[in-house]
């Protein structure tokens, strides 16, 4: 099932040659049945980058881009996502004031939205802190989410974020006045009741209850490919798995499959999704 029959889409996975599995960890994939997958950069640390301007984050997203074309030769469909992640700030801060942070940060979304208008990537990654941070951060990090949705609705692409657990539905109205439409933000490891497209971990137990409502989600593993932390969140196995298993049991049905690994990121990252 999947893969022969019906394409099966993990919204977002890291695969990291090199300090992972690499290209096993995506042929676990595609031989469980994936066929297509949103490969998300990593942040500069698993690089050994340090960056004290938005270009340093150039060899991250040159080398997602390497890694992308790698897995495709597996037969997958990849649709690269770069961008800053949100943590860099409190890295950026042993360093750098924080209005320097900020303006780092904004540099590399920029060169990402770059890439995006080349057609080299599909998104763009940004996001706030998910642990406890001083409303000075906390809003510093603000600002840095709500100019990736500006470069976003410059370049007409959609934004993944990473911030806090929880509906994050203020985001709405940022995305809204920075240019972006709302419904083309998504929020990664999601909770079921955001108002953003949810990305739910694909062992999420809500999973067949929202497929049956129609409810517009998508599914992950973010699986991190690192072999400090192996599995870590759940394997690249997980989003085939689980669909082709509750497909199999009748907890969802082949419309919500193709609504989850189809429709719903078709339209969000403007992509083609078929076999």
């Amino acid at each position: 099932m999947g893969g022969d029959s019906f394409p099966i889409t993990d919204h977002h996975i890291h695969i990291d040659p090199r300090n992972g599995r690499g290209i096993d960890a995506a042929k676990d994939f595609r031989r469980s049945g994936g066929t297509h997958l949103f490969l998300v950069s990593k942040p500069s640390s698993s690089f050994g980058i340090l960056p004290s301007r938005g270009e340093d984050f150039l060899p991250v997203f040159e080398e997602t881009l390497s890694v992308a074309r790698m897995i495709s030769e597996t037969g997958i469909v990849v649709y690269p996502v770069l961008g800053v992640h949100p943590a860099e700030i409190t890295r950026l801060l042993d360093l750098f004031p924080l209005e320097r942070a900020v303006e780092i940060m904004k540099g590399g979304i920029s060169l990402a939205a770059r890439f995006v208008a080349d057609g080299a990537a599909v998104g763009i990654k940004s996001g706030r802190p998910h642990y406890e941070v001083s409303q000075e951060i906390w809003d510093a990090s603000n600002d840095v989410l709500s100019y990736a949705f500006q470069q976003a609705g410059e370049v007409g692409c959609a934004v993944q974020v990473h911030a806090e657990s929880g509906p994050c539905a203020d985001m709405q109205r940022m995305a809204s006045v920075a240019g972006l439409s709302p419904d083309r933000v998504v929020k990664h490891y999601a909770v079921p009741g955001t108002p953003l497209v949810p990305s739910l971990l694909a062992t999420h137990p809500d999973i067949p209850e929202l497929a049956g409502s129609g409810r517009e989600f998508m599914m992950e593993s973010d699986y991190m490919d690192e072999h400090s932390r192996p599995g870590a969140v759940i394997g690249p196995r997980s989003v085939p798995r689980v669909t082709t298993r509750l497909l199999a049991l009748g907890r969802i049905d082949s419309e919500a499959v193709h609504r989850i690994h189809v429709a719903t990121p078709s339209r969000v990252y403007g992509v083609d999704i078929v076999l």
